[in-house]
């Protein structure tokens, strides 16, 4: 299993990465938590990874800490929920969000992420919540602060409204609804996190 990647960061388009490790290019997918945390290109990057084989392709996740990584595994072992759903959760609402959302029970904020259905948001809310607590419980310092606290570093992309479109359309949501939720969020000014975020807001 590939656990943890370190290199030359290449490309990213979110939420797709390439990473040159001694020569050999690595695709990743990261949730935008981890995304706007990555260094500049032709930078060094550290990513901890979930590596998920199936039958008709081999895929790669990545992360800026462990524990961001544990919230992802945790995920993807409810019932209903797989890597790319896992993916668009932590990608769509902070992980203060979730977990807010957890111990709230509220299932209407996780119903109008795209795939997460009633019955899936019930179910999320059910098998996370000791998971969570267990998971929180066990966090180091550094750990704990990104699990209850989440601050990006701002990444200034070209073409700040092509860059969200590809971003939304990447996590699921339809070409309509990421097209509107970008027109109404855009500002002049606004650089591609920015502009993700409140497209990502907006629909909350």
């Amino acid at each position: 299993m590939i656990g943890r990647l370190h290199g030359i960061l290449l490309e990213k388009q979110a939420p797709d990465v390439l990473l040159d490790v001694q020569g050999v290019g690595y695709e990743l997918q990261m949730p935008l938590t981890s995304f706007y945390e990555l260094p500049e290109l032709n930078q060094t990057a550290t990513i901890y990874t979930h590596f998920v084989v199936r039958e008709d392709a081999q895929l790669l996740y990545g992360f800026i800490t462990k524990q961001e990584r544990s919230l992802f595994r945790l995920l993807i072992k409810a019932n209903g929920v797989g890597p790319k759903l896992a993916l668009t959760i932590l990608s769509g609402m902070t992980a203060q969000e979730f977990v807010n959302c957890v111990e709230r029970d509220d299932i209407a904020t996780l119903v109008k992420l795209p795939g997460v259905g009633k019955k899936t948001a019930e179910r999320l809310l059910v098998e996370m919540r000791d998971k969570l607590k267990s998971l929180l419980e066990t966090a180091s310092g550094n750990e704990r602060e990104f699990m209850l606290k989440s601050n990006y570093t701002p990444s200034n992309l070209n073409s700040a409204e092509e860059d969200a479109m590809a971003a939304l359309l990447a996590l699921g949501y339809k070409p309509a609804q990421a097209s509107k939720a970008v027109s109404s969020a855009a500002e002049e000014g606004m650089d591609s996190e920015t502009l993700i975020k409140a497209a990502l807001k907006s629909m909350l």
